[in-house]
């Protein structure tokens, strides 16, 4: 019985993330998300408390689903320093400029000052996959790829260096101002430069 509760569980998160990405939270209600999985309010209910309960666990899936690809993409045994980060930030870019990561952290943005709600988003999702770059940067020092220097600093100026002139510009709608492989191999080039051994 487990498994079928599972899946149902499952299936309401994917209904109420599309139902969120498409029209909002603001706008989404209970029930058109039972509407959705064909199922009544009172089922919605056993599984969530609220809708800010389900806009949560449906964002905090999408968002760790996310982060666990980006994090993926740091691969210890390359090498050449170089290569390894620019391929995370290829990856990293295209994964903030898909649609659906857009719809995300626009929904987040927008709910993070009513609760708390976008705090928690935050730390399981971005948050989570940068403190992994962290890790990545000790790798990457002990192996005398980088100079010493504190790797939480140093992944935030990554981070920084890899989104500028890509996210600000996304959450409003706008063109980014650079093309993802010449902005990639610029930041890469930078940060080298700041942390480079």
């Amino acid at each position: 019985m487990r498994v079928k509760s599972d899946e149902r569980r499952d299936a309401i998160l994917r209904a109420a993330t599309e139902i969120f990405l498409d029209i909002g939270y603001a706008n989404a209600s209970m029930a058109m998300i039972s509407t959705r999985i064909g199922g009544s309010k009172s089922t919605l209910y056993g599984y969530f408390k609220s809708k800010e309960e389900l806009f949560a666990a449906a964002m905090m899936a999408v968002m760790e689903e996310q982060a666990q690809q980006i994090v993926a993409l740091l691969d210890i045994s390359e090498p050449d320093t170089r290569l390894a980060l620019c391929r995370f930030g290829k990856a990293l870019l295209a994964m903030l400029m898909a649609p659906d990561t857009v719809a995300i952290m626009r929904a987040a943005i927008a709910e993070g000052g009513n609760s708390k709600l976008g705090a928690l988003l935050y730390e399981q999702g971005a948050a989570a996959g940068w403190k992994e770059m962290a890790a990545y940067i000790v790798h990457l020092q002990e192996r005398g790829s980088l100079r010493p220097a504190d790797p939480l600093v140093a992944a935030a100026h990554l981070k920084g260096l890899l989104e500028t002139g890509f996210v600000d510009p996304l959450l409003f709608g706008a063109e980014p101002w650079f093309e993802p492989d010449e902005a990639v191999a610029a930041a890469v080039d930078a940060f080298l430069k700041m942390y480079g051994s």
